[in-house]
């Protein structure tokens, strides 16, 4: 699945002249995105007899995360292999880490294989929800369109959608050039350029090595080290691509073997074991043998345990901060200025171009758009405190709404497409439940969800997410909303029981 789609079509535009909301057609289910957990939703409630479904998708294409992220050195940390969905794997991957082309690619493949693309409605933008208790339908509100009306709603948009600036003083006055990773400005020269960029993280360290390819200088501003590990890249040989082709339960055996690999990585990142000490002396090994300046090593050296942030999976970040035109700045920056950026010892840095690696804006304490549930309850108001969930998949109060990579479903170590797998069959299994018994609606019983959310929290104070690092796993109080605390296998084994007893069956 590696050719592109020159462009999607609009399949479902709207007039927008106002209609008769009585005459609305009442669609069996809506899905809010298409990227991976809108399209594999679809295809899954299709395999199980719902056919009934609506795309609403804010962009021109399909691909969310990875069509936003198309910056230089964008891939992904997780092997292809592992980061695509079992019941649609590729034989033809040409890398053990695709990069983000790639993977875009495998999601346009996604919409055409299956038929998807017609079920679409681009440049639709979701701008609220809100439940009918009586008819037991949802209103999907859009901008500068006609509503839809749906019996149950998907929120597929996912947690990595709206890219973030940050809030430091001054950066509306920067006269240069302002870059974020996620929306990467491809026609922009840095050849011969002073480059700046703030963030250390994921992104960011795909990021440095290609732009000392090219910029004549570039300032990387550390606020904190990460832990750095090897990724074991490679070229993917034509004979496993031809013996994948043929015999895909090959392919599916080197699936499930990194499966297990990755699932061995929780007793270190997650919790505090003998596994997490291996882990920080293969970074701490992996950094001397890459960095041969002992202040550089140190200004790298992370003073929190492996595994309370993102570990960054990559070989080529150290070796570019050594190079001449590259220069690591660690003194926190004090405000954006006309010309560049001041760091707090009073320094200004004259740059060209600031490229922000500074992530998302994620929803912990809110949610994208407004959503009223039953009596007009409202979800931001309660995910004010910190988003909560039953399964991370539905909130007591709002009733056939359904949320992939909701609350306290984030993976430390395995592949994000595993957990959205569990999520969706859950999610069919209770929407094909809603059709079966002819039910209004199902919701999730409040003492239910109090009592998952009890637990979840208790096993999270154990992990080292919450071992005293900030992150953006974190709310600003400390709350997380995001991380799983436990084995892929646990988190599919508790989404592959249905217990109505958990529920209102109206």
């Amino acid at each position: 699945m590696t050719q592109y789609l020159d462009k999607a079509p609009d399949a479902g535009r709207r007039s927008r002249k106002a209609a008769d909301p009585s005459a609305v057609k009442v669609v069996e289910v809506l899905i809010v995105g298409a990227g991976f957990a809108g399209l594999g939703s679809a295809i899954q409630l299709r395999k199980a007899g719902i056919t009934d479904i609506a795309i609403v998708e804010r962009g021109t294409e399909v691909g969310g995360t990875w069509r936003d992220n198309q910056y230089p050195g964008a891939a992904c940390d997780i092997p292809s292999n592992l980061y695509s969905f079992s019941f649609a794997q590729n034989p033809g991957w040409t890398r053990g880490y695709s990069g983000s082309r790639e993977i875009l690619a495998y999601i346009k493949g996604l919409a055409r294989d299956h038929d998807l693309l017609p079920l679409i409605r681009f440049q639709h933008n979701v701008e609220a929800l809100h439940f009918d208790g009586g008819e037991g339908v949802w209103t999907v509100t859009l901008t500068g369109r006609e509503p839809i009306k749906a019996r149950s709603v998907v929120m597929a948009q996912g947690p990595l959608s709206n890219a973030g600036f940050p809030n430091m003083r001054g950066i509306e006055t920067f006269q240069g050039k302002k870059i974020h990773s996620a929306r990467w400005d491809h026609s922009y020269d840095f050849a011969g350029k002073r480059v700046a960029v703030i963030g250390t993280g994921a992104s960011a360290v795909q990021i440095i090595p290609e732009l000392v390819k090219v910029a004549d200088k570039v300032k990387v501003f550390q606020r904190t080290p990460g832990w750095v590990l090897p990724r074991f890249d490679f070229q993917s040989p034509e004979w496993t691509k031809a013996l994948f082709a043929k015999l895909p339960v090959s392919q599916t055996a080197v699936r499930e073997a990194m499966y297990w690999i990755h699932e061995s990585m929780a007793l270190g990142m997650i919790w505090n074991t003998p596994m997490t000490k291996a882990l920080e002396i293969l970074g701490n090994r992996f950094r001397e043998a890459q960095v041969k300046d002992a202040w550089l090593r140190r200004q790298l050296t992370p003073d929190f345990k492996i595994g309370c942030k993102r570990v960054l999976m990559t070989n080529d970040y150290y070796p570019a901060l050594q190079k001449p035109n590259c220069e690591l700045i660690s003194w926190p920056i004090a405000n954006i200025s006309e010309k560049g950026i001041r760091s707090v010892e009073g320094l200004e840095h004259q740059v060209d171009c600031i490229v922000f690696a500074t992530g998302f804006e994620v929803s912990k304490n809110g949610t994208p758009f407004p959503v009223h549930g039953l009596g007009g309850r409202d979800l931001n108001a309660e995910w004010s405190g910190g988003a909560q969930a039953y399964k991370s998949v539905q909130v007591s109060g709002y009733p056939n709404l359904y949320f992939t990579f909701g609350p306290n479903s984030g993976p430390g170590h395995n592949s994000a497409l595993v957990y959205m797998e569990s999520q969706i069959d859950y999610i069919v299994r209770s929407i094909g439940r809603l059709a079966a018994g002819k039910l209004k609606y199902i919701d999730v019983r409040a003492d239910a969800q109090k009592t998952y959310n009890v637990d979840i929290q208790k096993r999270l104070a154990k992990t080292n997410w919450n071992s005293g690092c900030k992150s953006w796993y974190l709310s600003a109080d400390g709350f997380n909303s995001t991380m799983f605390p436990g084995f892929a296998t646990q988190f599919a084994k508790q989404m592959a029981t249905f217990r109505e007893r958990d529920y209102r069956l109206v």
